[in-house]
This record gives C-alpha cells, sequence and structure tokens, in this order.
C-alpha cells in the first residue's frame, strides 16, 4: 500500500511552501504574538485568496473540493512557519462540524462564507480545566437559547460562528447533549480575552445568556458527532505538529553548523549528533502516523479513531521534544526572547491541549486498539 502523496499534491506543497515563505516570515508571527489582534488579517485574506480555506469542501458549498490529503498537506506548511490564522479553529473544526452534521440549509447558509476566508469559526466545548466529558458540560440549550460559559474557546474573540457542545435534555450523560450554531455578534453574547501560553493564538471566555442559537444534526448523537469531528482535526493537527518539528530539526542543525565553540562546529560533536538524530526519529514516526491518520481519513475508514489516536499523540510528543531539543541546541541563547526557539515551544505546547489533554487521546488509543483486536 502506497501512502505517499500523489505528484501533484507534493506540487501543492512546494506551492504552499514558498507562498507562506514570503508571506508569513517569523515577524508576522511575533507581530500578532506582540500585539493585540487575534490573528494577521492579511496572511489570513491571502491564504483565502489561495482557495485554502475551502479545501475539502465541496464545490456545491463554494469549496475547492479538493479533498482531505490537499488540507494535510497545506497544514504541514501552515504548521511549519507557525501559521498565526485561525485555520484549525475555522476548518479543521467549525467547518468540518458543519459538514458532518448540518442540514442542506446551514450547509448552503455557512459553508460558502467559510470557504471564501469571509467567517471565521470555531468549535467550543471545554468549560473548566481538565478533560472534557460528557458530566462536564453545563452550558443550556433549551428552547432554542443558549445559556453558560465556554472557556477556553480558540480565536473566541475573532470568530463569528461557534459550534456549542452544550446539555439539551435531563440525561446527565451522552444521550443529553446537543450540538448548537451561535452567531457571536449576537444578542446575549459576551466575550473576554484570556492569556495563554501562545499569544499567537488567541484565546477567549465566552459567556452565552439567552443567545440564540440552531441545533445542529440530530438528538443523542452530539457526543459521537463531537468525537468524529476531534478524530478528523487530530488528523489534521498533526500534520502541523510535524511540521513545526521538522522547523525545529532545521534551526537546530543550521544553528549547529553555524555555531563554533573550542573550535570546532558544535554540530561534530557527538552529544549535538545524537539530539539532532533523536529528533530526527521522533519526527519520522510522527509523519508516518500521520500518512496513516491523512489514509483513514481521506478514504472514511472504519479505524479512522485508532489512526487519529496514534497520529494526535505520536505527533504531539515529537514537536514537543523537537521544540525543547531545538532550545537545548542552541544552548543559552535558546531560552531568549529574541531567538525564535521560543516561538516553537510555545506553539507545541499550544497544539499538545488543543484538542483535549494527552491522557485522553492515549486512553483513547488504549480502547480502539482493544477493540480492533477483539475483532
Amino acid at each position: 500500500m502506497n501512502f505517499d502523496f500523489s505528484d501533484d499534491q507534493k506540487m501543492l506543497r512546494d506551492q504552499a511552501r514558498r507562498f507562506l515563505g514570503e508571506r508569513c516570515p517569523v515577524k508576522a508571527v511575533r507581530g500578532v504574538l506582540e500585539g493585540a489582534h487575534g490573528h494577521d488579517a492579511a496572511l489570513w485574506k491571502a491564504i483565502a485568496e489561495m482557495g485554502w480555506t475551502g479545501t475539502a469542501i465541496p464545490e456545491a458549498y463554494g469549496g475547492l473540493g479538493l479533498g482531505h490529503l490537499e488540507l494535510c498537506v497545506i497544514a504541514e506548511e501552515l504548521g511549519r512557519v507557525l501559521a498565526p490564522v485561525p485555520f484549525a479553529s475555522t476548518v479543521y473544526l467549525f467547518a468540518e462540524a458543519i459538514l458532518a452534521a448540518g442540514s442542506e440549509e446551514q450547509k448552503q447558509r455557512l459553508l460558502p462564507r467559510i470557504a471564501s476566508g469571509e467567517r471565521i469559526g470555531t468549535f467550543a466545548r471545554a468549560e473548566r480545566p481538565g478533560a472534557v466529558t460528557p458530566k462536564s458540560i453545563r452550558t443550556g440549550f433549551k428552547g432554542g437559547k443558549l445559556t453558560g460559559t465556554k472557556t477556553p474557546v480558540a480565536d473566541g474573540m475573532d470568530a463569528r460562528h461557534a459550534v456549542i457542545l452544550a446539555r439539551a435534555g435531563e440525561d446527565g450523560g451522552e444521550r443529553g447533549l446537543a450540538l448548537a450554531v451561535v452567531d457571536l455578534d449576537g444578542a446575549g453574547v459576551k466575550r473576554r480575552a484570556l492569556d495563554s501560553i501562545d499569544p499567537s493564538r488567541k484565546h477567549a471566555e465566552i459567556v452565552f445568556d439567552g443567545a440564540a442559537a440552531e441545533c445542529l444534526g440530530t438528538g443523542g448523537e452530539a457526543w459521537s458527532l463531537t468525537s468524529l469531528v476531534l478524530d478528523r482535526a487530530a488528523v489534521l493537527m498533526a500534520f502541523e505538529q510535524v511540521g513545526g518539528a521538522d522547523r525545529c530539526l532545521a534551526m537546530a542543525k543550521d544553528y549547529a553548523l553555524a555555531r563554533f565553540a573550542f573550535g570546532r562546529q558544535i554540530g561534530s560533536f557527538q552529544a549535538i549528533k545524537h539530539k539532532l538524530a533523536d529528533i530526527y526519529i521522533g519526527n519520522e514516526l510522527a509523519r508516518s502516523n500521520a500518512y496513516y491518520g491523512a489514509w483513514a481519513l481521506s478514504t472514511g475508514a472504519r479505524d479512522l479513531a485508532l489512526a487519529a489516536a496514534a497520529a494526535r499523540i505520536c505527533a504531539t510528543q515529537a514537536f514537543d521534544f523537537a521544540a525543547k531539543e531545538n532550545m537545548q541546541t542552541h544552548g543559552g541563547v535558546g531560552f531568549t526572547w529574541e531567538y525564535d526557539c521560543h516561538l516553537f515551544y510555545k506553539r507545541s505546547r499550544h497544539l499538545a491541549l488543543a484538542l483535549g489533554p494527552q491522557r485522553v487521546w492515549k486512553d483513547k488509543l488504549v480502547n480502539e486498539l482493544e477493540l480492533s483486536n477483539a475483532a
């Protein structure tokens, strides 16, 4: 079985790398990190004009209709440059939720605006620190109104629309949950910016006080639909993490070849060679799992949940390790604000928690392995 990308997809990757290399230098990331704006609006507009926001959205809804493999290619390049745009919230989560559970009317109304880049979306699940479980959801959705608080919400200050996981029934478990779509500019919605470990990806607390919303999907399926959306997002985010980890390896290698100590390149010392080799091994292992996830995502394979959990765990660990070892290779200067190493460490920590803590994905991986072995 060939898991490699096609020639056309590799051409798309090369095009995306050149484009982002020109339009998203590190100073653009620092500009968002140090500024008050939630994202780089000029870059977001340029990305939308390239059609990337509609990559996996069918042509009937204003998208390119290419597929998830092409979206994986783009995700890796966005991760390589730490693009400070709400791509993950809008495309991996909001758009995928509408595609998975939206009515025809909802798709026709919302997806063209997402594909064009006109609107930013997000997906709000968490209400407090820790793992999100059916019992942890307290936000209510009754009579077409939302009441409660979601925090932290990625890109919550910039998003126009959000998919909300809320409680609609008396059942305290999965059956009592519902998904709702809400206009965050409407009445009954208050937002407050939050501090986060990666200020280039802003977060918010969103309070609903009788905000008008509409149901997404059918009753009793909200938790399973949420799991499906998270599985899809996990594969796509794994490619972002692989891209970031690869950039960390390149930065560490370049510094090791340029930095001299005791009359020698530090890259000639065995300790540095081992660091770089360990980063490379971790990155390649993450890439192989990400490719498996891409195959499962693009083919609708039954083992998507297993592939997504494996890709999520492996890519998170690889990016975290690469970011740390990149700083270590740079030595004392690696921890300073002037060097770019900390930007990658911040992003690695953000992505590690973006879809829930690692222990949740590890438990899921074990459960899926048990189910596959039992079958």
